[in-house]
């Protein structure tokens, strides 16, 4: 079941599936309210996200143009909705009065992804920025009204949903986990236990902050411990009952407060990246080598969030999460991809890219990198492109001359699928790693082939890397892949502290 939940999942990016998941929502509402069921009517609710989704789209037009910078209209539309999810819905005879709180959280919203960034990469979450500095300046403030019982099986389902797709289950646990102990620790012994969980889970939104903004990956720390301490940072704070003196954090603060701290524990600002030339890496294997604007410092293995602004981008959107294949010891940044048939608007236009073109490129994260103890053996188990991250990782230790026990596994189907071919020889010559490559495709496996032919296979571990048990394993491709990988190393006896698999947000 899970397989096909990510299956599916796998086909459309992180942002699309906020988009819609937030679209789900206000129309499970908008049906709800025809039946009386919601404390507003529905025409109250199809101005109100009306008037949002106008004040929105104008804003950032306005600011993306003063400012020159790239915009992604899904980001646009997923602000305004979740605004549209979070500010009551007004009557129709107090529109105008309401009007004010839309306009002005709408406007700041927008403001803050251009005025309040550094190096054009927005500092706090726009939706909350939104909703704080307008109740801090007229006084009117959201009423997070999808905070309500009948609205949490539907927030419920697509929030697992979304949290599945950017895989972020551990930080959210600890969030809600935090948030609910806190209330209890503060509530009890005037308030039941069990009260007080459902006060907290049920009737507050918990669960929607947490899938819709808590888990929006600029403004995240970028690696696993630092994403605990910001979700246990925020969880404390979103407590109802947690208040210093008479303050009383809301929702929005509480994100504030954790996005200041993600902030200074993250890495700053966006690039902008020209393309110095185009490489053919292997069979639909292309490297595309760009030159930054600025040096910065990054570890092998971590990725990056790409951004290629293009027209009427299909359902994948025109942003991606992808691996950083060149090394710090690199002067370039080079992204390597696989196109297949049929690619994705942004493949396409990626493909298309001239020399002296350029993107942007933020948000680095990631803790699949190198250990800080060199002297751990590594076992790198790579499927088709999912070999960037180790090019990156042996190319490094190669320009250090780092020597390391590491040994390579990589999966391709054909010998014209296999990149970086001159990187792994250059490892094996210098460093002494263990090269083993497995052909998938036995039908077009070559006579003189020396290597593996097959799938990785608990046998082909055990014959090709006799101290297995003493090693760390890094696995990174299809998801299928890596499932499956992790499964086998299980199944030999390999402990989860000494598996890491790569992941990053909107794989598609």
């Amino acid at each position: 079941m899970l397989n096909r939940i990510d299956a599916y999942l796998g086909k459309i990016t992180m942002y699309r599936m906020v988009l819609y998941y937030t679209i789900a929502l206000l129309v499970v509402a908008l049906i709800r309210s025809f039946f009386g069921i919601m404390p507003f009517a529905p025409l109250a609710l199809i101005v109100s996200t009306a008037v949002l989704l106008a004040v929105c789209w104008t804003f950032n037009q306005v600011f993306s143009a003063v400012f020159r910078a790239q915009t992604n209209m899904e980001s646009v539309y997923i602000t305004a909705l979740i605004l549209a999810l979070i500010i009551n819905p007004a009557p129709m005879s107090q529109l105008t009065s309401n009007f004010g709180l839309l306009f002005w959280a709408g406007a700041w919203a927008m403001a803050s992804k251009y005025i309040v960034a550094f190096r054009n990469k927005h500092i706090f979450n726009p939706v909350a920025f939104g909703v704080a500095i307008t109740a801090l300046t007229i006084g009117q403030s959201a009423s997070w009204w999808i905070g309500s019982p009948s609205m949490l099986p539907f927030v419920l389902i697509g929030g697992f949903l979304v949290i599945r797709k950017v895989q972020r289950t551990d930080s959210s646990l600890v969030l809600m986990l935090v948030a609910i102990a806190t209330s209890v620790a503060l509530s009890y012994p005037k308030t039941a236990i069990l009260t007080t969980i459902s006060n907290v889970f049920m009737i507050s939104p918990l669960v929607f902050f947490v899938a819709a903004m808590f888990t929006e990956p600029l403004t995240m720390p970028p690696t696993r411990n630092r994403q605990l301490i910001y979700a246990a940072l925020v969880g404390l704070l979103f407590s109802p009952q947690f208040h210093i003196g008479s303050f009383y954090p809301s929702p929005e603060i509480a994100l504030l407060i954790g996005n200041l701290l993600s902030f200074i524990l993250s890495p700053k600002g966006r690039m902008i990246l020209t393309l110095k030339e185009t490489k053919v890496a292997g069979a639909g294997i292309y490297d595309f080598v760009f030159e930054p604007d600025r040096t910065f410092p990054y570890k092998p293995g971590q990725y990056m969030e790409w951004t290629l602004g293009h027209e009427k981008p299909d359902n994948r959107g025109n942003r991606r999460y992808l691996t950083i294949a060149s090394s710090p010891t690199e002067t370039d940044i080079r992204m390597g991809v696989k196109f297949y048939d049929k690619p994705s608007t942004f493949k396409t236009k990626l493909k298309s890219m001239k020399v002296g073109d350029t993107l942007t490129a933020a948000q680095l994260a990631g803790d699949f990198v190198l250990p800080e103890d060199a002297t751990k053996k590594l076992v790198f188990v790579a499927g088709g492109i999912g070999v960037t991250p180790f090019r990156s990782m042996l190319k490094y230790l190669v320009d250090r001359d780092e020597k390391r026990s590491v040994a390579v596994l990589y999966s391709c189907q054909t010998t014209d699928e296999i990149a970086y071919q001159d990187i792994m020889d250059q490892a094996e010559k210098q460093l002494g790693a263990n090269i083993i490559i497995t052909l998938t495709n036995k039908e077009k496996c070559p006579p003189n082939w020396k290597g593996c032919v097959g799938y990785v296979s608990a046998q082909m571990i055990t014959e090709k890397i006799p101290d297995y048990k003493e090693r760390t394993f890094y696995i990174s491709g299809p998801h299928v892949m890596v499932s499956a990988t992790e499964k086998i190393l299980k199944g030999l006896g390999i402990p989860s502290s000494q598996i890491k698999t790569d992941f990053f947000p909107g794989l598609a």
